[in-house]
Parts: C-alpha cells; sequence; structure tokens
C-alpha cells in the first residue's frame, strides 16, 4: 500500500471502516455495479453542481475495498469521509465553519482567531490537535490512545469551545459569525460523516493542508507534519482525563 495511505489508515484506525462517504466524479451504471461487486450497498447517491461530484454512502465495505478508497483519496481521485462508533471513539473533531449567514462575506478574522484560541485551549490540556483548512473552514482533529465515551468527548469539546468563544468575545470579535459542528455528536453520530486528511476542494482541486502555528504548510510539509503527528501526538488516556477534569472544573 501506497505509505501516505498507510499514514491515514493507521491515523484514523479507531474510526469504522465498513461505512463510508466518498466524493467522487464517477458515476453510471458501471461505477456503480464496480463498486457493489464486493457486496458493498449504497444507502445513498447525491449529484452537487460542481463539476458533476457525485457523494455516495457505502455500507458493508469490506476491508480491501476500504484500501482501494484510500489510494483513491491519497490520488486525488475521491475524497474519503469517515463516519464515528456509536458509543465510543478514540478521536474527535470540531470544525469550524463561516456561518452560513456570512457565506458571501469575504475572510473573516473571527475563523483563524477562534482556532488558535482553540488549539491554545487544547494544548495547554494536553491535548495537542492537529488543525487542517478544509473549504473556507477548518477541522481539528485530537487522536486518543484509546476509545473515550461518546459523551464525555462531546461535553470537553462545548466546554472548550466555549472557552475559545468566551475569549473571542473578550477581544471584541463576533462568535456568532462562527459555525461549529463537533464529532462524535450523539444524536448525529450515524448521519454524518467528517473529511479525513488529505482531501482536495473538489471544484478548487486545493489540497487542505495543515494549518501550523505559523502558518498554512504547503501540500508535502502537511504530509511530513501529518506523520509526525501520527507518530508522537497521540493522547494517553491519564493525559485525556485530566484534561477533562480541568475543563470541567474550570467551566
Amino acid at each position: 500500500m501506497d505509505i501516505k495511505a498507510e499514514w491515514i489508515k493507521n491515523f484514523y484506525s479507531g474510526l469504522p471502516r465498513d461505512r463510508i462517504k466518498l466524493e467522487t466524479f464517477g458515476h453510471g451504471f458501471d461505477f456503480l455495479e464496480k463498486m457493489s461487486a464486493d457486496g458493498m450497498a449504497l444507502d445513498y447517491g447525491e449529484l452537487v453542481l460542481c463539476k458533476d461530484l457525485h457523494k455516495y454512502k457505502f455500507s458493508n465495505v469490506p476491508e480491501h475495498g476500504f484500501d482501494d478508497m484510500l489510494l483513491s483519496h491519497v490520488h486525488k481521485q475521491s475524497n474519503v469521509c469517515l463516519y464515528f462508533h456509536e458509543n465510543a471513539n478514540s478521536l474527535f473533531a470540531f470544525n469550524l465553519d463561516k456561518d452560513h449567514k456570512f457565506d458571501d462575506a469575504p475572510d473573516i478574522p473571527e475563523l483563524t482567531v477562534a482556532v488558535n484560541l482553540l488549539r491554545g485551549i487544547l494544548s495547554s490540556l494536553g491535548c495537542e490537535p492537529m488543525v487542517i483548512a478544509s473549504g473556507k473552514g477548518y477541522h481539528i482533529w485530537c487522536r486518543l490512545g484509546s476509545p473515550e465515551r461518546n459523551d464525555h468527548l462531546y461535553d470537553f469539546m462545548v466546554r472548550t469551545m466555549a472557552k475559545a468563544l468566551h475569549q473571542l468575545h473578550i477581544r471584541g470579535l463576533d462568535h456568532a459569525r462562527i459555525f461549529t459542528r463537533f464529532y462524535p455528536d450523539p444524536r448525529t453520530v450515524n448521519k454524518i460523516s467528517l473529511r479525513i486528511f488529505g482531501s482536495c476542494h473538489m471544484s478548487s482541486g486545493l489540497f487542505s493542508g495543515i494549518l501550523a502555528e505559523n502558518g498554512l504548510l504547503g501540500e508535502e510539509t502537511s504530509w511530513r507534519a501529518f506523520e509526525e503527528h501520527l507518530k508522537r501526538k497521540t493522547i494517553d488516556e491519564p493525559v485525556f482525563q485530566a484534561a477533562y477534569k480541568s475543563i470541567t472544573a474550570s467551566s
């Protein structure tokens, strides 16, 4: 397997592999027949009016089918989006974007400031995140050494985000300009997926690079940072428990 696909498979090993949302230009009966040849089931398909982009949710995905999709993802032929386990997960993520009311506005300062505030809070708790620029927003991933209950993860994310938005307000910026979604969210865990690292924006072709503290990294530098994060920045269970205790005591 491609080394980059191996990194991705390892980093996201705590998430389900038997169901995938795929963003691709592939379509038609031949495409679907090929995808379903090994027993995969098509749960739904969606046409997005953006260069005829299609989105599919597949279930009953075999291991080699998962590997094939990862290779397609790494080779920029599609984007893979993964779902979360229903009860406990070893990854959690924040999705920060402009509120839809500001879609037509130029870049807003609130978004970058909020991301950096959230990064600082998580890092101070020993939970250093990986921040990925995605479209007009950011995905902030944290990887745990063992699964944690979804209700604990959700509570932790809500509290850390609230602390970041409070600091944003103190700086005179408007938190209402930011839309936030949490993964896993116990209310939508079986319905909503999130793009994994290595994605490209399907309309512009731009690579979704890593946002480091000193700025947005290029594609190859992002891959090196991703490998480094995988090797050295997984959060041990005692560290997360201490972080959870700290954030609940202070909010």
